[in-house]
């Protein structure tokens, strides 16, 4: 008999809980395309999709010369300029990107 895997119940206290809805992997993007293509990738989601949680990913920066360029980069878009967009966000669970929780 073969038994199928169910999802583990999403904590209705914790917006960043669930299975991404979408992703967007920045790998690969210089300073300036991942700039406006952030903004732009929430903007379409949350259009598409109201609520939904994506997965931004950065990477964790071991590549870049001194400090993680890109992880920086979308922690000051998401504190300064993203917030008619964004819900909640957080790092996600290794560091390599941002779970974020788009408005409704």
């Amino acid at each position: 008999m073969k038994h199928s895997r169910r999802p583990l119940p999403r904590d209705p206290f914790d917006p960043l809980d669930g299975t991404p809805d979408d992703s967007l992997n920045l790998h690969g993007f210089t300073v300036v395309e991942a700039r406006t293509r952030v903004p732009a990738y929430l903007q379409q989601v949350r259009r598409r999709s109201p609520g939904a949680l994506v997965h931004v990913i950065t990477g964790k920066g071991n590549n870049s010369p001194g400090a993680p360029v890109l992880k920086q980069l979308v922690r000051s878009l998401l504190r300064a300029g993203l917030g008619d967009q964004v819900a909640a966000w957080d790092l996600d669970h290794d560091e390599g990107g941002y779970l974020i929780r788009l408005k409704r």
